[in-house]
């Protein structure tokens, strides 16, 4: 089975556009064979679970002892419960063949540079999705505008995601990308 890592923020309600869009991704992904996995706690995380779960596929978690958020949510088949961050972040990328980075906080984002610095450094081959263009523009505006412009990154480390927007383009991104 080929594994899909969704990362967001575990604070989105559920009457949030992007909740409801990680729900349909994951729940879509999981019709087509994916299993999918996430930190296992609530908003972003919760919503991809649910989708997979409720697809009958395999929704897993991977959660962390924090002192607040992160309460393991109802929808994983399988939970694992890490101690630390990097070995968490470990268990999140190690399995999965592709990487979908949600809107999200700091958390987020170090999960997304993360893959990417392993993308861009080929110790990981994987499909990285910014899910968002909205969301994620004014990021990719800067890596452009700043670290491009500056030498820090080339121009080629820019074919390493996708900006991407309806479940429809990501299924059409790993079918066409695999």
């Amino acid at each position: 089975m080929h594994y899909i890592t969704i990362f967001g923020s575990a604070r989105t309600k559920a009457n949030d556009k992007y909740y409801k869009a990680a729900y349909e991704l994951a729940k879509n992904l999981a019709k087509q064979g994916y299993g999918v996995i996430t930190g296992g706690s609530s908003g972003i995380m919760e919503a991809a679970n649910k989708g997979a779960f409720e697809a009958g596929g395999k929704s897993i978690g991977i959660n962390i002892k924090l002192p607040h958020e992160q309460i393991t949510n109802q929808y994983c088949t399988l939970v694992k419960i890490s101690n630390k961050l990097s070995e968490r972040k470990l268990l999140l990328i190690e399995q999965s063949c592709a990487f979908i980075i949600m809107p999200g906080g700091f958390g987020t984002l170090d999960e997304a540079f993360e893959v990417l610095v392993l993308a861009c450094t080929e110790l990981k081959k994987a499909k990285i999705i910014f899910y968002g263009r909205e969301f994620w523009a004014k990021l990719v505006e800067f890596m452009r505008e700043v670290l491009l412009a500056r030498g820090m990154i080339n121009e080629l480390d820019f074919s390493s995601f996708a900006l991407l927007d309806s479940s429809d383009e990501v299924l059409e991104y790993l079918r066409s990308n695999s």
